[in-house]
């Protein structure tokens, strides 16, 4: 890797920014810059004016312009802010989140127009190449927060995410063989094929734009009962709570749609996994060693009372 390489890349890109038409159209009447101040504002609730000059190294007076214009267009409120009284936290109107959204309607159809030249088996080479470059360029970005983290529901592809990423990590980490790949292939594709949007429910967990876990629910056997399935995730964003995030909302839902019981089943080695259902009020009802996946494991039952105290 040397300079010139660095800088012919960006010239090539500069070529593919322009051929998306950045400047005539997609975010007319607006510059990129207040675009991407509408970006920040609508992807980030509690901003304030100096979260915004760090976030997009703004000049503090050319922000104060680009703000003031804001106001004056009706597209954003300033208020004190709750976690410093100095500071005023900026929220999009109606009318200023109606505008993100039509600027991110255009930048989709835009990059969807380009994506629409890359054949689709090249496509996760690109998705990856443009993770990397991202990673290894900016590793003075801030920190990864819990807050930051998105949980939504599954696009395209993201269910072959599932199989593929829980086979690949339980293989790497606790030397998991086919077997297991096999399960989870088994169990998407069920609910892929048959589910009732009602009752049963993926999450995915996303940062920074990418999945980095995922958890089910789905009716089990008995009746009134709900089962947790197949959480993750991923070694590169553990310490942020996002177990404990995917787990509640399965609590939530299954609550909230009025299944009584919470059932799951695991193996003691997934120790982390056991302490976030312990948080959550799981209590173990059963184990039994077994023969699985290549490996001697202990399988375990838990279950959580849901209109009780899970005990």
């Amino acid at each position: 890797m040397t300079v010139q390489d660095i800088r012919a890349f960006n010239r090539f890109y500069t070529n593919v920014i322009g051929a998306l038409d950045y400047s005539r159209h997609l975010y007319a009447p607006f510059t990129l810059t207040e675009s991407r101040v509408l970006y920040e504002l609508a992807h980030s609730p509690h901003t304030d004016a100096a979260d915004l000059r760090s976030e997009l190294s703004l000049d503090a007076g050319y922000l104060s312009r680009i703000l003031n214009r804001f106001e004056q267009d009706g597209l954003i409120e300033r208020a004190p802010s709750r976690r410093d009284p100095r500071r005023r936290q900026i929220t999009l109107t109606a009318r200023g989140r109606e505008t993100a959204g039509l600027l991110a309607e255009r930048a989709d159809e835009s990059v969807g127009a380009l994506l629409a030249t890359v054949p689709a088996a090249d496509r996760p080479r690109l998705s990856e190449a443009l993770h990397t470059v991202r990673t290894l360029l900016s590793d003075e970005s801030p920190l990864p927060r819990s807050e930051d983290v998105v949980l939504r529901e599954p696009g395209p592809g993201d269910l072959g995410w599932i199989v593929q990423r829980n086979a690949a990590l339980y293989a790497a980490e606790y030397g998991f063989n086919a077997d297991y790949e096999g399960l989870v292939a088994r169990i998407v594709a069920d609910f892929a094929q048959d589910h009732d949007p009602h009752l049963e429910r993926v999450w995915i967990a996303e940062l920074g734009g990418r999945p980095v876990g995922c958890v089910m629910c789905v009716r089990d056997d008995a009746p009134g009962t709900a089962r947790l399935r197949l959480l993750l995730v991923e070694p590169d964003a553990r310490g942020l709570r996002i177990g404990d995030q995917l787990v509640s909302a399965v609590v939530e839902f299954a609550r909230g749609v009025g299944y009584r019981d919470l059932v799951l089943w695991t193996n003691d080695i997934l120790g982390a996994a056991r302490r976030i259902y312990q948080r959550h009020g799981f209590v173990l009802v059963a184990e039994k060693p077994h023969r699985s996946f290549g490996q001697d494991l202990v399988g375990q039952d838990w279950r959580l009372d849901l209109h009780g105290t899970g005990e």
